[in-house]
């Protein structure tokens, strides 16, 4: 029987091969089916054309070839499916934010740009390579968004409106400026830009910002002397390559307020750019009388990158504030504990009320600085950098502290002395960070990021005070330095009077820190399953002041430590998107590491006198571990932050007035001597006190939704000393320091900031500060019996897209004017530091 041929159109059917997986994924079944189809319809059709009848084709379906199984991704797998969804997420945000056509150029570099809120490293990307979600280590960062969403123009507004970090004011020898105090720690000197320790106490504006980070715990690994509590690292705007772009901010509001801000990055070529930025402000401050807030200020930047391998960039940042000072207002301490204190506008003086003295008072903070880092990549995974450093900063000021009110019957009679505090401050710096960060990985699989360094710091500063601040009227009953001492407490009269030409002393103190540190750390991650890191770090630490007594007589003081500290991390990642960890680190605070006290009961070192005390102690020293936990959640555009703390501080000093009256007895150890002919009183120095300071800490930032953010924390801490060999401040009240709260901070503070993007228009949002009662007291301990209430804050705002280019934003600061209070001083009588009240900002914001 012969073979019959099958019609070319079926055996062009029957010889494709549809079970080909690359090319289709029906079933064999099918294919069968439809083929057989197919040459029914073919034979019929020929039969229908040659009129002769065929007989029936088989034709042989391909078989079904077994599916792989379905096998688990591996953690490389996850890793490249995340980084392409994250990349994917960030090419999104870029084509749709609301920048210029330039793109998003001056979008931060280190925030989620899918949730700016949320950030996802910080800026020294060596010392903590890990994206924060991995870092053990307690660190919130207030990103640009976030700053402008605070419409924070000053690292002071921003601080104060983050939970777990309060405001001291200007205490005895110290400077009047930024000083804060991070969970429970005095953080004045821990004050970092880009890296780099902005020495001096200052008042710092935010034109140049580009984020705030606050690292908490001890942290001298990192940061080298002090950081007992944290620091604080301001980073600043840098020039970029990938952009051109043109902003303007213009602000008008309450109180005569005026402002504008400059922020121009241009593209010179590929490898070369500038970035340019300006403020102008002149304002007044809400709810104040006479006090008067004018900066203006500019920086340049520059990035330089050659090569793939190379990258130069550099600034200068110049800021100078200008005004009348506001020193607060008077506390009201009754003479009787049936009656409670506080400030003297809770009991009926107008919260309007200044002070100070208009031709005399006035304040001048400038500084100027100027980096320049280097970048080599020497191999692929070995970088080279190099980071130098100089900068000047200048606190001038004169004002007046509302002291020692005089308490009469009726109350509104009440008088008090305005005592002049003045201070000629010019502080400064240079500084050397030369590091290596090599990346390898072991025959373990654990990849490490190491990182060695050697910094050399030189800190210089001159602190001078005005003489001639008596008033030249005559009648006034004044102290004899010339204080007045008949100001009155509700209605301050002597506002106008005529003042002499103040001038310096011309016998400042001196005080030079010179600092040589190495230091090695290193981060190990296993499959991102496990990271261990540690570090280590070594200070050679020299301190020497000079200065001059009432009488003329000159003297010096000096001090050299070598001081060792370490850190250690253990983190697991259940999840890829959450960690749990451990950390433990160690610090210490050298005698005058403040660098802005000229007496040793407010961290300063003394020039010893003829007949002084001589004894140096060693370092105080912190030690603290924190248990941890964080989470991305919400397609990882939200972190939460959920950590347990412990802080405490050994060996710290304390100090005591000796006179020539004090019992032999009452003289502590290493102050056997009475104080030098002309010389009422010497400070003696002891050590061995220490504190403690627990606490829970909890923090959010990022999208909820792809419309709502928000960002906040919430603090709570319980505060001890431990041992003190100083007696009490109150001794009515408190028989001995031990037992005690700290004074100055707040033990629990909230913060929440949120916003909610109604359409393509609108955005509305708003922020809710919380404080809780704050205790005065001396040698941190809360032993005065004074104290501040707590408080409540709201502040909203709302803003509307104009067009591509313009946005307008309108704030409210303050919404319910609610009358609270910053901080106290450290005395039996103190004085406060006033809030500002309601204001209103109107910000017309430009983007090209």
């Amino acid at each position: 029987m012969g073979q019959v041929v099958a019609p070319k159109s079926l055996r062009s059917v029957a010889a494709f091969d549809p079970m080909d997986e690359r090319s289709a994924g029906v079933s064999g079944k099918k294919v069968s089916a439809v083929a057989s189809l197919i040459a029914v319809a073919s034979v019929s059709s020929g039969a229908q054309a040659q009129q002769s009848n065929l007989p029936p084709v088989t034709v042989d379906a391909p078989v079904e070839r077994p599916r792989p199984t379905a096998s688990k991704p591996t953690p490389d797998q996850v890793r490249a499916r995340n980084a392409l969804r994250r990349a994917a997420q960030r090419q999104q945000a870029a084509q749709t934010a609301p920048t210029t056509p330039s793109g998003p150029a001056d979008a931060n570099p280190y925030a989620d740009p899918a949730a700016p809120y949320k950030v996802d490293h910080v800026q020294a990307g060596g010392k903590f390579p890990e994206k924060l979600v991995d870092t053990p280590k307690s660190i919130t960062v207030l990103s640009k968004e976030v700053l402008e969403d605070k419409n924070a123009t000053s690292l002071k507004q921003a601080i104060l409106s983050t939970a777990g970090v309060t405001l001291g004011s200007g205490e005895g020898g110290n400077a009047f400026g930024d000083r804060f105090f991070i969970r429970g720690f005095d953080a004045r000197n821990d004050i970092f830009i880009d890296g780099v320790r902005d020495a001096g106490v200052s008042v710092r504006e935010n034109f140049f910002t580009e984020q705030v980070e606050i690292l908490r715990g001890p942290g001298s690994t990192f940061s080298g002397r002090g950081v007992a509590g944290g620091a604080i690292n301001i980073v600043t705007k840098q020039a970029t390559t990938g952009g051109s772009f043109y902003n303007m901010d213009s602000t008008f509001g309450t109180d005569q307020t005026k402002r504008v801000t400059l922020d121009v990055n241009q593209v010179i070529d590929p490898t070369l750019a500038v970035r340019v930025g300006g403020l102008f402000q002149d304002a007044n401050v809400a709810g104040r009388d006479y006090v008067t807030d004018n900066r203006n200020g500019a920086f340049v930047a520059t990035t330089w990158a050659p090569t793939d391998t190379i990258k130069v960039t550099g600034n200068y940042i110049h800021t100078e504030l200008t005004g009348l000072p506001d020193f607060g207002v008077p506390y009201y301490r009754p003479s009787t504990a049936s009656t409670a204190g506080g400030p003297f506008p809770d009991f009926g003086a107008s919260r309007r009320n200044w002070y100070g003295f208009v031709n005399r008072d006035f304040f001048r903070t400038g500084q100027d600085i100027g980096t320049i880092n280097a970048e080599v990549q020497i191999t692929p995974d070995l970088m080279i950098s190099n980071k130098f450093r100089a900068s000047r900063s200048t606190q001038n000021y004169i004002g007046t502290l509302p002291e020692a009110p005089s308490l009469k019957n009726p109350l509104s009679a009440s008088t008090l002395t305005s005592n002049p505090q003045s201070r000629f401050q010019i502080t400064d710096v240079l500084a050397n960070q030369t590091e290596a960060t090599y990346k390898f990985q072991d025959g373990v699989g654990f990849k490490h990021t190491a990182l060695a360094g050697v910094e050399v710091d030189r800190e210089r500063s001159s602190i001078d005070r005005y003489l001639g601040l008596t008033s030249e009227a005559t009648g006034i009953p004044s102290t004899p330095s010339g204080s007045p001492t008949n100001t009155s407490v509700f209605f301050p009269q002597n506002t106008y009077l005529p003042f002499g030409i103040p001038s310096l002393s011309g016998l400042p103190t001196k005080i030079s820190i010179d600092t040589v540190s190495g230091y090695v750390m290193d981060s190990a991650n296993y499959r991102d399953l496990l990271i261990l890191n540690g570090g280590f770090r070594y200070d050679d630490y020299s301190i020497k002041s000079t200065g001059y007594a009432a009488n003329g007589a000159f003297g010096q003081q000096s001090a050299e430590f070598l001081i060792p500290n370490f850190n250690l991390g253990l983190t697991l990642k259940p999840l890829p998107n959450g960690s749990v960890y451990v950390a433990y680190a160690t610090s210490a605070n050298p005698v005058g590491a403040e660098f802005d006290g000229t007496s040793t009961a407010y961290g300063g070192l003394n020039p010893t006198l003829p007949g002084g005390n001589t004894q140096i102690f060693g370092p105080e020293k912190n030690k603290a571990i924190e248990l941890g936990t964080k989470w991305e959640l919400f397609d990882r555009h939200l972190l939460l932050t959920a950590a347990l703390f412990q802080t405490t501080k050994e060996n710290a000093r304390e100090s005591q007035n000796i006179t020539a009256a004090t019992p032999a007895s009452q003289i502590p150890v290493g102050c056997s001597f009475s104080p030098p002919a002309g010389v009422a009183s010497v400070s003696c120095i002891t050590a061995g006190a220490a504190y403690r300071i627990r606490g829970i800490d909890l923090g959010i930032g990022g999208n909820i939704t792809d419309k709502w953010s928000v960002f906040g924390g919430l603090v709570l801490m319980q505060s001890e000393v431990t041992q003190s060999l100083a007696p009490s401040a109150n001794k009515t009240l408190y028989p001995t320091n031990v037992g005690r709260p700290l004074a100055n901070i707040a033990h629990e503070s909230f913060s929440l900031l949120s916003k909610y993007q109604l359409d393509d228009t609108w955005e509305l949002g708003g922020q809710a500060v919380y404080r809780s009662k704050i205790y005065g007291g001396t040698l941190l301990a809360a032993n005065q019996g004074t104290s501040l209430p707590s408080y409540w804050r709201f502040d909203a705002f709302a803003e509307a897209k104009l067009d591509q280019h313009w946005k307008l934003k309108l704030f409210v600061n303050n919404i319910f004017d609610k009358r609270y209070y910053d901080a106290l001083y450290q005395s039996a009588a103190p004085f406060v530091l006033e809030a500002p009240g309601r204001a209103a900002y109107v910000v017309l914001s430009a983007r090209y």
